[in-house]
């Protein structure tokens, strides 16, 4: 086996002391960069954040914000990436760290290194284009044409979030003797074939699609690992110890977005916000659960792949892709075969998918329904986890409910179609007395529990004001359309 390398602010350092599970986080600090931190281990304070060079549309790098807390080291095999000490020094401070020192953006200073990776990640930002003089921008954007979710993943507990907008918003662009601006130019480092065992356990980058797929099929308990942003987590905090981890998020055949005539093809490695830029509102209902999908240094790693593999019961992705009436395609070394998603899962975290099978992508058919919502209930308006997440798709014609497909999450033991609900609906006026029959159905779909987010009684009734708050939205659409 080669010698394992990552290439640190600039500086090659060999794989020492590392076990197949040892996170990239720890690592880090192992070796003396301490700036980036620990604050929750499972991906939601951002204190841990760290850039990473990706692969661009054009073929340079994007300097890539995400969770070094929850990535295995062993992945970042032949990889580049830049920590808060890789900006700048105390003596020459990069500008997302003078900015922040002159707006006052650090008081303990604890969560300050990954604010300022991820702010550097949105000033490299290739698009990022400020606004005309005199046009009007939102609220979470900039003048500069900072977009703020970019920071929905960083979380500040003692100096509170204004002064580190104000800094963000003052940044300008880098200038031509920036060497990470530079960087961009040059092509990202391509994926390092890799077999690495240390520490009980063995971590397995494959070369091709081809190869991994064998590998499933001689090593049937071999655990699949793409963005890591759930298994991160298993491993932090539950000391989860995989014999064996095949990592296939930099395989090119996991990673296309296709669309054809007949249906719009993801691939299952390819991560949320890539799909989020290159999609843009050609699936409405995606562009809603987008933003809502977790934070921006989650969504950097996280895969539609992931999201499904796991077959967990509260995952974002399902019940959307249930409106949407999404298939799977599942690969082995004996061929492909499709599955409706909606016969995928078959009990809590269990699927039909062999232990020799991979999700290779996520068929969305087409045409799409007009009328298109996802509703997700949480605590927290971004980077939490839905109570009750609902995707809505109907072909409303002439005033009529011509077909319609509801996806429930957080209310069963799976994800879920409302079947009941839909029939309901089908060839009935679109309607308040319509709307209210329909809710009273909805209501009783799934079998809702009670927990720390939320009670099984609250779940109904959120299930059953969704669609209403739906109809309201359609009536005030076509209100605005007709005025």
């Amino acid at each position: 086996m080669d010698e394992i390398t990552v290439t640190v602010n600039g500086r090659r350092r060999p794989l020492q002391g590392a076990t197949a599970h040892t996170t990239a986080l720890d690592w880090l600090r192992d070796t003396g960069l301490s700036g980036s931190k620990e604050g929750c281990a499972e991906g939601e304070c951002g204190a841990c954040a760290m850039l990473l060079a990706s692969p661009a549309d054009d073929g340079g790098t994007t300097w890539t914000a995400v969770n070094a807390c929850l990535m295995p080291v062993a992945s970042l095999n032949g990889q580049e990436v830049v920590t808060a000490e890789g900006l700048g020094s105390p003596d020459a401070l990069h500008p997302v760290q003078q900015k922040l020192a002159e707006a006052g953006g650090s008081q303990c200073g604890y969560c300050t290194p990954g604010f300022a990776c991820s702010m550097a990640g949105e000033y490299y930002r290739a698009d990022r284009v400020p606004a005309a003089p005199g046009e009007e921008v939102c609220e979470e954007h900039g003048p500069n044409g900072f977009d703020l979710h970019a920071l929905s993943g960083n979380l500040c507990r003692c100096t509170g979030y204004r002064p580190i907008r104000d800094a963000a918003y003052t940044l300008g662009s880098p200038d031509a003797t920036d060497e990470l601006a530079a960087r961009r130019t040059r092509p990202a480092p391509r994926a390092v074939p890799t077999d690495f065992e240390a520490g009980a356990g063995r971590f397995i980058r494959p070369a091709t699609l081809d190869e991994t797929l064998r590998l499933l099929r001689d090593e049937p308990t071999a655990l699949l690992v793409a963005g890591s942003t759930d298994l991160g987590v298993e491993v932090n905090l539950r000391g989860r110890r995989a014999p064996l981890m095949v990592a296939i998020e930099q395989l090119d055949e996991l990673r296309n977005l296709t669309i054809t005539d007949e249906f719009v093809e993801i691939g299952a490695a390819l991560p949320l916000s890539d799909a989020e830029r290159r999609l843009g509102d050609r699936v409405p209902l995606l562009a809603q659960l987008f933003p809502q999908f977790a934070s921006r240094l989650i969504r950097n790693r996280g895969t539609f792949g992931g999201n499904l593999g796991t077959g967990s019961p509260i995952g974002d992705t399902p019940p959307a892709l249930l409106a949407l009436g999404a298939r799977l395609v599942l690969a082995s070394v004996d061929g492909e075969r499709e599955v409706e998603l909606a016969d995928y899962f078959t009990g809590y975290r269990q699927t039909v998918r062999r232990a020799d099978e991979l999700i290779r992508a996520i068929r969305i058919p087409l045409p799409l329904a007009r009328v298109t919502a996802f509703h997700k209930i949480a605590k927290r308006r971004f980077d939490d986890i839905s109570s009750v997440a609902i995707g809505f798709a109907l072909d409303i014609d002439d005033g009529v409910i011509a077909a319609a497909r509801i996806g429930l999450g957080g209310v069963a033991a799976t994800p879920l179609r409302a079947y009941a609900t839909e029939a309901a609906l089908i060839g009935e006026p679109w309607n308040v007395s319509t709307v209210r029959a329909g809710s009273a159905v909805l209501q009783g779909e799934g079998t809702p529990m009670s927990d720390h987010r939320a009670s099984s009684d609250y779940r109904s009734l959120m299930l059953g004001s969704a669609l209403l708050k739906l109809y309201s939205s359609t009536v005030i659409e076509s209100k605005e359309v007709s005025a």
